[in-house]
């Protein structure tokens, strides 16, 4: 039983490390409902497990987008910094919340980022008559990176995922990245703070590493593919499959109760 269980969760982890490539959201988003519904695990105790999932997935993902795009590392680093410090916070505030209180927050910021996200595909359908044509990145700065890992960092920290769904929109929206090299820089950003949260729920015994470990080893199979799927999709559907994900990710919390 042991072993079948061990063999579902590469087969799961491989899933969401394509997944997580694709989206560059590490494989959280999908993860957290899932292990809910399928292992009945509290919100708090999920979101602990998948970030054994997302760390060494995210690690994977950043290499491969660097490859494709250089990572502007200052920004990144600040932003990191910033998420270090805001990081604890929310995940010592996670241990404390209700799980369905939860729960259902997770629910309403999925809900509300997806309504975003579907906004932005939208603005981006080519307009009658005229082509849809490129707009120059606006410069990021450290002090907006800075401010980005503070905000990410929190929700990452409270929600177990979150920093980077929130941080993609408002690099593409304000800064005019493209989603793939927004998605790198997000990733970028909030590995030390999913370093910090992992540890912070396995200090508060909300992490289960025998599920867990398993998910992270499939995951790392499919995460290089992922992100190539990534680079090759149009923006325009690769926004859209974002903001499917999101709704998908939904449903599942409201079908977990």
């Amino acid at each position: 039983m042991l072993l079948l269980i061990m063999a579902l969760c590469l087969v799961a982890g491989a899933v969401i490390g394509l997944v997580g490539g694709l989206m560059g959201i590490g494989g959280g988003l999908i993860a957290i409902p899932a292990l809910g519904l399928a292992f009945g695990m509290s919100q708090q105790m999920a979101q602990g497990t998948s970030l054994i999932l997302v760390l060494p997935t995210i690690l994977m993902a950043v290499r491969k987008y660097n490859q494709n795009s250089r990572i502007d590392w200052v920004v990144a680093g600040f932003g990191a910094a910033a998420a270090v410090l805001f990081t604890w916070f929310g995940a010592r505030l996670a241990l404390g919340v209700d799980s369905s209180l939860l729960r259902r927050s997770f629910a309403i910021f999925l809900c509300a980022v997806g309504v975003f996200y579907l906004w932005q595909t939208y603005r981006l359908r080519p307009r009658a008559g005229r082509a849809a044509s490129p707009v120059a990145a606006r410069q990021l700065t450290r002090w907006h990176g800075a401010v980005l890992g503070a905000v990410g960092g929190t929700l990452g920290g409270f929600f177990g995922v979150g920093g980077a769904i929130l941080i993609v929109p408002i690099v593409t929206t304000l800064f005019k990245y493209t989603q793939a090299n927004a998605q790198a820089l997000a990733l970028t950003m909030i590995i030390p703070g999913s370093t910090i949260a992992l540890i912070t729920y396995s200090w508060g015994g909300q992490a289960d590493w025998t599920i867990g470990v398993p998910m992270a080893l499939g995951s790392l199979l499919c995460v290089n593919l992922g992100v190539r799927l990534a680079y090759k999709l149009p923006e325009r559907r690769l926004r859209a499959c974002f903001a499917a994900l999101i709704f998908f990710t939904v449903v599942l919390l409201f079908v977990e109760g």
